[in-house]
């Protein structure tokens, strides 16, 4: 009988503490969660609930006070900042809700960049960053630069950026809330359509609208998981508008 697959987030007993003494703030209370391969989550919760923390640590961008995370089966409490850099290059893909894309740069040099700290060779970036372009509708925008782009479109090549290192897990932080409706439409239908084809999907969100795409829906309150609600996602194409 063949070994379990290892869980693309083990979160274990995570607490995370700001301040000391009498001022300490306990952001997060003892989370623990596990996220399988190919599984699409939603994170919910109200402002202060804990959820911004949790998807820095998600993200390897703050490391707990106490407690594991283990990424992809790797413990990244045990890195040093290299190794953890590499890791955020390799094993993440983040999405954020500013976009931020480098202005003057095109969409395909903006896609690029991950490779680039990566080390990939020119002609390996162009292909695989045209063929994420590709994958979010958006191949013929390839030479356009942020501010010739609307907002739904700048999202969907922030997407592709996310995607083209062909990380474990695609973190996305309120990934549609600077998009109007339809706009949003479109990039939950590429997050859901990805998420078809394998990809693991975690979405930080307190819209419901936005979870409602999801596989599973996690709520957090005063830094506790208080639900962890498995459904079926609201189905919904992927809509690609070259005028967005």
């Amino acid at each position: 009988m063949s070994a379990p697959a290892t869980p693309v987030l083990d979160v274990r007993a995570v607490t995370k503490v700001y301040g000391q003494g009498e001022t300490a703030v306990r952001a997060l209370r003892g989370v623990s969660l596990t996220v399988e391969r190919g599984d699409y989550v939603a994170i919910m919760g109200a402002s202060g609930s804990g959820k911004s923390t949790l998807m820095n640590i998600l993200g390897c961008l703050d490391a707990p006070t106490a407690g594991r995370y283990l990424l992809d089966g790797t413990d990244v409490g045990g890195l040093d900042e290299h190794r953890l850099a590499i890791v955020r290059n390799r094993k993440l893909g983040f999405v954020f809700q500013s976009f931020n894309l480098i202005p003057r740069m095109s969409a395909l040099a903006n896609v690029e960049l991950p490779l680039s700290y990566g080390g990939v060779p020119a002609a390996e970036r162009r292909r695989r960053a045209l063929a994420a372009l590709d994958a979010v509708g958006l191949a013929e925008r390839a030479g356009h630069e942020p501010n010739e782009l609307s907002g739904g479109q700048q999202q969907r090549v922030a997407v592709a950026r996310a995607l083209v290192t062909s990380p474990s897990l695609l973190l996305a932080d309120e990934p549609t809330g600077n998009l109007d409706s339809t706009s949003t439409a479109d990039v939950l239908g590429i997050l859901a359509g990805l998420n078809t084809r394998g990809r693991t999907v975690v979405v930080i969100t307190h819209e419901d609208e936005v979870a409602g795409r999801a596989k599973r829906v996690i709520r957090l309150a005063d830094g506790q998981i208080t639900e962890d609600l498995r459904r079926a996602p609201v189905a919904g194409p992927p809509r690609f508008g070259a005028a967005r």
